[in-house]
């Protein structure tokens, strides 16, 4: 097992694996033959960025059975998914911004992303774990009240794409099986979510190999998994949100409204 990080240091974008609050830090790619050149660095001393710039978010819908019998709805026959823009994507401990164009209810979404580490097109299941480089944390914000405001169009992409919207980090965990992860959120201070992820209907390596046979996914993109039940909008004047996996670390943000 190792985590995975990227961070800025004296103005350069750098990554390296962490243990024990040092960065081993490496040069290369990240994904392709990474080596540690034998310097450190303080975590504490660092600012931590997303753990990788992917080239796309890919975001599921209705893919935890227990919302889905909450909801009362139907379990679905494929992967729901949609995309949120590069634009959206924001890192550990930096805030949550409303927008301009938008004044009702922003809603937090705690869940786990699987980060891959190879181009794969129509891969199986049973040959895509090569292609998974590891797991990290989500926070999949949405302006809620935009989904149904038109009657006509669902605005699924719209109202999770805003700047911000995409949280995702600290790190990026490999070596694990996220089959015995749970995925914790606590906003102001109070546990809101706390829901294992292998109540998934459809699990990481299932569901990676399904939209693989959708769109050919690259090096660095972030497919995240869907939530569970305790989603809900974030209504102090200040709001402190921490989604936590076990394994992979604590993606720490705030939200002024």
């Amino acid at each position: 097992m190792a985590l995975w990080l990227r961070f800025e240091q004296d103005g350069q974008t750098r990554f390296g694996t962490l243990k024990d609050g040092i960065i081993s830090i490496h040069s290369g790619d990240m994904f392709s033959n990474p080596a540690d050149n034998g310097e450190t660095a303080k975590l504490s001393d660092v600012r931590v960025l997303t753990p990788c710039d992917p080239g796309k978010m890919i975001c599921l819908w209705n893919n935890y059975r227990a919302l889905t019998a909450k909801m009362e709805g139907e379990i679905p026959e494929e992967p729901l998914w949609f995309l949120k823009p590069s634009s959206s994507y924001l890192g550990p401990n930096e805030a949550i911004r409303r927008p301009n164009s938008y004044d009702g209810p922003i809603v937090y979404e705690g869940e786990i992303g699987i980060v891959i580490g190879k181009a794969c097109s129509e891969v199986s299941e049973a040959d895509i774990a090569k292609y998974i480089f590891g797991y990290t944390c989500i926070n999949d914000i949405t302006a809620v009240k935009l989904i149904s405001k038109d009657k006509t169009f669902a605005q699924w992409t719209r109202s999770k794409a805003f700047n911000t919207f995409g949280v995702f980090g600290p790190a990026i965990a490999t070596g694990i099986d996220p089959m015995t992860l749970t995925v914790k959120t606590v906003l102001n201070g109070d546990e809101r979510q706390n829901y294992p992820v292998n109540n998934m209907t459809f699990p990481p390596h299932k569901l990676t190999s399904l939209i693989s046979h959708d769109v050919t996914l690259q090096p660095g993109d972030v497919i995240a998994c869907g939530t569970s039940v305790g989603v809900g909008s974030m209504k102090e004047p200040e709001n402190d949100v921490h989604i936590t996996i076990e394994g992979i670390g604590t993606l720490s943000n705030t939200f002024r409204q």
